[in-house]
């Protein structure tokens, strides 16, 4: 089996395959808040905020960090990769689908703006949670629904949100999202980082990342 690179896959079948792919089972439903969240920050001196990072996988980390740097309260959003080692986090070892990575984003937020429970609805409602290794066009382990916690606080309120939601049948298909340590951030190339802002008529973009920019703005306008 061998992995399309995003452009020339979109190139070629953007118009066989659609947005539709890549909406949620019930895209029109809006999530439910989770009932579970992080405890609220300690009070800071107002020269010292009490920044948190989280680091969600979600499909294409284009698309990703575009969809979190518009939210308030978060201050840097940086695409990466998360799963693997340091050995093989390059772009063209982790498009080979065999190194463990998923193409991921680490979030960096100020908790008394935007909680993680509130990331996490974010998370849900701009992917498919209930497709395994594949995001519309992307297909691999690369491109699978994960959320990385670096701690059992995080683990917690990811797995009650996962619950939350299975129990409110929000989707019609079971999610697959994956709750897994993370062990390590790296950052992808220089290239990667703030795509979307910088190439807006990159097709890929405008078939994948732009519609998935104005539905958090539609759904999350607060």
């Amino acid at each position: 089996m061998y992995f399309l690179r995003k452009a020339a896959f979109v190139m070629a079948f953007a118009s066989i395959f659609g947005a539709a792919c890549d909406r949620p089972a019930k895209a029109a439903q809006d999530l439910p808040k989770p009932t579970a969240d992080l405890p609220a920050p300690a009070s800071q001196p107002a020269t010292q905020p009490a920044e948190r990072t989280a680091v969600f996988a979600a499909g294409c980390f284009w698309c990703v960090e575009a969809i979190y740097e518009q939210l308030d309260g978060v201050s840097d959003v940086t695409s990466g990769y998360a799963g693997g080692n340091a050995d093989t986090a390059t772009y063209r070892q982790v498009c080979d689908g065999d190194t463990n990575h998923a193409e991921a984003v680490r979030i960096t937020y100020d908790p008394s703006k935007i909680t993680y429970g509130e990331l996490l609805r974010v998370f849900f409602t701009t992917h498919d949670p209930t497709t395994k290794n594949a995001q519309g066009p992307d297909h691999g382990t690369q491109y699978r629904s994960a959320i990385f916690v670096a701690d059992d606080a995080e683990r917690k309120v990811a797995e009650a949100y996962i619950a939350q939601l299975t129990d409110s049948k929000a989707f019609d298909k079971p999610i697959v999202t994956t709750v897994e340590p993370l062990t390590k951030f790296f950052a992808a190339e220089d290239y990667h980082q703030d795509f979307v802002r910088q190439n807006p008529a990159h097709p890929y973009v405008m078939q994948w990342a732009l519609p998935k920019v104005e539905k958090v703005r539609e759904k999350f306008k607060e």
